[in-house]
């Protein structure tokens, strides 16, 4: 090939490479595309305030200020029973074993029990905890020690009765796959505060949710930001380690050649996607180093894991907390913790207790962590689940449970922003309805949205023709729970 019909180019790691001239046009062609895809999208970023994700935030990058940083979600899989945790029913209770008056379910679907049960009162006992006065159950002594930290929900409502749909409904504003997970639009509005680690962290105790890795899927964002898992035994992160008899100088060499390759391709294919690849291979190489720091519990004083009930090495949600603890620390904007086994249409009686066991103490010694730490003030925390459940004892046994109850929930928040000792809400005598002041999923990302310096109605994307926003058409931001 001769001079004239070759071009050099610079390549992305230095040094040049030898195009034949119709690639080399191509590949002009592909930068100018590349310019002009920047040029339509930019429009899209300045609108949900970062021109992009790897951009350290500032005020600057909101639409408002923001009261937290990052968020540590908890969600239950399976949905607790808000009757025996949250919401006290005396009346429910005076008339346990009584069947269920015929107005109670009239014209409503539930996903077991169908049309006739009987009225199912708790078995715990309720007490005022704090300051505040916060109604919290005998099942959680250590959170009533930290009552006046929480704004508890209880008018919250869905709008799907089974598992996966409304697992996807809380995270995505929407009952199907596709649509990207809270973190993902969280992570696409703010970006990262540490380049060494993703944006975006996922813990899980147990087996994920009905709707599996849907739950912090980045839908049609970009796939930078879908949430990464990570494990508290063996590798941190699946295939982070080199292989066998490979150096950390063969990783880079080996990297340096494939991003040579990736630019190549990017210049001819304008796919955006190629710049996450090369994005995400070069940040593994990083978590290489930061990653088993971050992962080793060793460190931690012999107080603080004893406060967690956390056992180095041992999969828990006590270890995922003091894990959640550490990412935040390092910047991590979002992590979730996934915690199974809370779906007991039997045996509540005995499964209950031990799932508040789990969770109880490490939850309480988070949110004093966090406070003594200072990072309480700046950092969200969110107790959730897809629904909540009856008040009709599921199955004439002697060991009944409760089915699934989209219409009346409880959730709560705590720090970043969130008027510690509020209640919020109200459901009528039995829990049934809503009574006073209701809050929608949408309403509710809405809300943490807000609390970050992000205007739910301006993140948008645009996709398939048209814009979407995790809050689909309609939320707003409950704001008798901030400070």
């Amino acid at each position: 090939m001769s001079e004239v019909d070759s071009q050099q180019v610079d390549g992305p790691m230095g040094g040049g490479e030898r195009l034949p001239r119709r690639d080399w046009c191509q590949g002009l062609i592909g930068l100018s595309g590349l310019a002009a895809w920047e040029l339509l999208t930019r429009d899209h970023r300045v609108a949900w305030g970062a021109e992009a994700a790897s951009i350290e935030p500032g005020e600057g990058h909101l639409h408002h200020p923001a009261t937290a940083k990052r968020v540590i979600y908890l969600h239950m899989i399976g949905a607790p029973s808000q009757l025996d945790l949250f919401d006290e029913k005396p009346e429910l209770v005076k008339r346990h074993g009584e069947p269920c008056p015929e107005e109670i379910t009239k014209g409503r679907d539930f996903a077991f029990i169908g049309k006739t049960s009987k009225l199912g009162g708790s078995p715990w006992r309720f007490a005022q905890h704090g300051e505040s006065g916060q109604v919290l159950s005998e099942l959680l002594p250590h959170l009533a020690g930290v009552a006046d930290r929480l704004a508890v929900i209880r008018s919250m409502h869905t709008e799907e009765i089974n598992h996966a749909p409304a697992q996807m409904f809380l995270h995505s504003g929407f009952g199907r796959g596709g649509r990207p997970s809270l973190g993902s639009w969280v992570t696409y509005g703010l970006g990262s505060e540490n380049a060494d680690l993703p944006a975006y962290v996922v813990l899980l105790s147990g087996p994920p949710g009905g709707a599996g890795t849907s739950l912090w899927t980045n839908g049609f964002l970009p796939g930078v930001h879908q949430g990464v898992p990570f494990r508290s035994q063996g590798d941190a992160v699946l295939f982070l380690t080199n292989p066998q008899g490979h150096s950390e100088g063969d990783r880079r060499r080996v990297l340096d050649a494939l991003g040579r390759l990736n630019r190549l391709h990017e210049r001819v294919s304008l796919d955006p996607e190629v710049e996450t690849r090369i994005s995400q291979y070069e940040m593994a190489f990083r978590m290489q180093a930061s990653v088993p720091e971050l992962m080793s519990l060793e460190g931690e004083t012999k107080r603080t894991q004893e406060d967690y009930g956390v056992t180095p090495g041992k999969v828990s949600f006590a270890n995922n907390c003091l894990l959640a603890r550490r990412l935040v620390e390092r910047g991590v904007r979002l992590v979730e913790l996934f915690d199974a086994d809370w779906d007991h249409h039997g045996s509540i009686e005995t499964r209950l207790p031990s799932k508040c066991r789990d969770i109880d103490r490490p939850i309480a010694a988070l949110l004093r962590d966090l406070e003594q730490r200072g990072l309480l003030e700046d950092t969200l925390v969110v107790w959730a689940s897809e629904f909540g459940r009856t008040p009709l004892s599921q199955a004439d046994r002697a060991a009944p449970g409760r089915d699934h109850h989209k219409d009346a929930f409880a959730v709560w928040l705590a720090g970043g922003g969130v008027r510690g000792g509020v209640s919020h809400g109200k459901t009528d005598d039995f829990g049934m309805d809503i009574v006073e002041s209701p809050v929608h999923v949408h309403d509710l990302n809405a809300t943490i949205l807000h609390l970050l310096g992000i205007d739910h109605e301006r993140l948008t994307y645009r996709s398939q023709g048209r814009e979407f926003r995790l809050t689909d058409v309609h939320g707003r931001v409950v704001r008798e729970v901030l400070r």
